[in-house]
């Protein structure tokens, strides 16, 4: 049995807190975050509000809520998978039509004020701007009240909120940068602003964090977490620093000027701080690191803490699987594509994440039929068409199995954001670029867990390493990003064309074009 966590790392006693506190919050933060030109009608003020060590601990609580399955790992998750060559979500008869909203992630097909374009796009910006308000609040109140680990606690709030930013570079290139309560019409600062303070924060975050905590406090930032976000970062500079990237070739983080260095070099230097810190090491069994205890994974670096509690659990299952397999009914909504599943060696085993042929409940075990109880389930590698998909049509990927503790659909298994595997592949890609180090030995180790017998590979390039980034991330929330640095992700695949440069980046939501008169629209939108 999982023993017992505290969620978000911050505790049951915190998050009780955190609920009571956010009703009296919500005038606030849903105004800083989509309409800068509105005074708060609320009196609550950083000045008057956290007063005590609870308090604060629930404001932190409120700054990693973003994190959870209602915010980042939605919003962020559906666009950087479903825009990919990894994953689609067919329509399937009256099911996952959804406005087209689906389909259109797929295909390249959102605008601004499109049904994606006002859901999912919209959703980033606001959930994201909601975590960094959130810090900001917490960061200011900070500056008058004393608590128990004050510059731990801080370093967190900047860490996360560096982290929200660095996925508002990652969607849109350059947003405003807001590092005050003040609420205010502010105009986009440049995609190489924002890199620059997403550094400058995380290095300065760094210095107040610990190596790691106690179990206790299993899952906030630390040392780790930082240097982590920092390595992908620097990876991706190539794409981050600029406002117009390649959309059709590589972006490369050896033509990019950090700290007196290339990216590249950062990137590896972050990446051994990571390596040599003593504090992770490579699972030794792929699966344990998204197992419904893989809170036991070494190899864990910065994760969303879940627990299988109503409202507290991870939904990643209901994603994939058909609505016989488990209970309550899953979506049987995403599914990989083709090329993906064909890609990888039949004898690799991360492939087994992925579910083909004849199903059965996932819980007893037994064969399970189509909602018409007659014919059996069998998940096809195959979509024939993606406008009007069989109920079993397209593999499922089930990285994250099921928790035999599980309510309802809230399993206890964590999210790992980042993981050692991926830093490993990121020093290999970052030493690719600056042509030093051995990138094929730091590939095949990562391999090497994955094959009986062991099959390393012989050279590595970028294509290699992409291929292994799909190999080893798949569902992870990563491909979007791979694709972009990569100059591969206007490319056709199954049910997409070839897509215009511009959808590289993300537009600025209607709403938010609409609320503050200072932004700009992303080119080609």
């Amino acid at each position: 049995m999982k023993k017992p966590r505290k969620q978000h790392s911050i505790g049951r006693g915190a998050r009780n807190t955190l609920r009571l506190l956010f009703p009296a919050l919500a005038l606030m933060f849903v105004q800083g975050c989509t309409d800068l030109d509105i005074p708060p009608t609320s009196s609550i003020t950083p000045e008057n509000f956290y007063q005590n060590e609870e308090e604060v601990l629930g404001g932190l609580a409120a700054v990693y809520h973003e994190l959870n399955v209602d915010g980042m790992l939605w919003s962020y998750w559906n666009m950087s998978q479903v825009t990919s060559d990894e994953m689609i979500v067919p329509t399937r008869g009256s099911d996952w039509f959804d406005n087209g909203r689906w389909l259109e992630i797929h295909k390249h097909t959102w605008g601004a004020n499109s049904t994606s374009g006002l859901d999912d796009v919209n959703r980033i910006w606001t959930d994201s701007f909601r975590g960094v308000l959130r810090a900001n609040v917490l960061l200011a109140s900070l500056e008058n009240v004393t608590v128990a680990n004050q510059a731990a606690i801080a370093a967190e709030a900047r860490g996360l909120r560096a982290y929200y930013y660095y996925m508002l570079l990652d969607m849109f290139g350059g947003v405003p940068i807001v590092d005050s309560t003040t609420i205010e019409a502010r105009p986009r600062n440049t995609a190489r602003e924002v890199f620059d303070f997403i550094d400058a924060e995380l290095q300065a975050a760094r210095a107040d964090l610990p190596a790691s905590w106690p179990a206790s406090d299993y899952g906030r930032m630390t040392q780790g977490a930082a240097d982590a976000i920092l390595a992908s970062l620097y990876l991706n500079a190539g794409v981050f620093t600029t406002d117009t990237p390649n959309a059709t070739a590589y972006n490369s983080c050896a033509g990019v000027t950090v700290g007196g260095g290339t990216a590249c070099d950062a990137a590896i230097a972050v990446a051994d701080r990571i390596i040599n810190s003593g504090v992770y090491t490579l699972s030794s069994d792929f699966h344990d690191n998204f197992a419904p205890d893989n809170f036991n994974s070494p190899e864990n670096i910065f994760v969303v803490n879940f627990l299988p509690e109503a409202g507290l659990g991870l939904n990643m299952i209901q994603r994939a699987l058909h609505y016989r397999q488990f209970n309550p009914d899953p979506w049987n909504g995403f599914a990989a594509l083709a090329e993906t599943y064909n890609a990888f060696d039949a004898d690799d085993t991360r492939r087994t994440v992925f579910l083909e042929g004849p199903q059965v409940n996932i819980e007893s075990g037994l064969p399970v039929t189509e909602r018409d109880d007659v014919t059996p389930l069998v998940f096809t590698v195959d979509i024939l068409d993606e406008t009007a998909a069989g109920e079993g049509e397209g593999t499922r990927v089930m990285k994250w199995p099921p928790d035999p503790n599980h309510v309802a659909q809230d399993n206890g298994n964590d999210y790992t954001i980042f993981r050692l595997a991926e830093i490993y592949l990121i020093k290999a890609e970052a030493e690719l670029e600056g042509g030093t180090g051995n990138p094929l030995a730091l590939v095949n180790m990562i391999r090497a867990r994955s094959f009986e017998p062991d099959e390393p590979l012989g050279a590595v390039d970028r294509d290699v390493i992409l291929a292994e980034r799909l190999f080893e991330l798949t569902a992870e929330g990563k491909r979007r990003q791979d694709l972009i640095r990569h100059g591969k992700f206007t490319d056709a695949w199954s049910f997409k064309a070839a897509s215009a440069p511009h959808y590289v980046r993300m537009p600025i939501p209607q709403p938010q074009l609409d609320a503050n008169p200072e932004l700009t629209q992303n080119p080609g939108y």
